[in-house]
């Protein structure tokens, strides 16, 4: 896995590329002045938690034959204030999960991701605790 990142102009824009030219554009959200023209790499990082579970917890249940209608996740990650660097001391997950699901089938996807499958939880969970909540059909479990 490789990536190749390039100073797009004079300010702190990046575009990030991957081995499949899939691209991320990159920025510090705390600069001064100018426009904020990209995410910033904390919030790529819980991007990166998101999409990974989520892959997850859709191959998991794909497995038992079941595909949710939509999925969705709220990220926050809480970060240390004060000190450099300000790293995420928390983060916070709720998973949305629509459709004709069992809720048990449902729990049990979500935890595997989290607690087994997901790379990016697993690199996490040595510094930063990840909690999540699961919402099924509206309802929480």
């Amino acid at each position: 896995m490789k990536v190749n990142l390039n100073r797009i102009n004079q300010d702190y824009l990046f575009e990030v590329t991957n081995n499949n030219a899939h691209k991320v554009l990159l920025d510090n959200k705390s600069k001064i002045e100018g426009k904020v023209e990209g995410v910033s790499p904390m919030e790529l990082l819980l991007m990166a938690l998101a999409g990974c579970s989520s892959i997850d917890i859709i191959t998991i249940l794909k497995k038992q034959k079941i595909n949710p209608t939509d999925l969705k996740m709220d990220v926050e990650g809480k970060r240390i204030g004060g000190v450099v660097p300000s790293l995420f001391h928390k983060i916070a997950v709720d998973v949305r999960l629509e459709g004709d699901i069992p809720p048990e089938k449902a729990k049990r996807a979500v935890s595997l991701s989290f607690d087994k499958y997901c790379s990016v939880a697993k690199t996490l969970e040595f510094s930063t605790p990840i909690k999540y909540s699961i919402f099924l059909n509206g309802e929480e479990l």
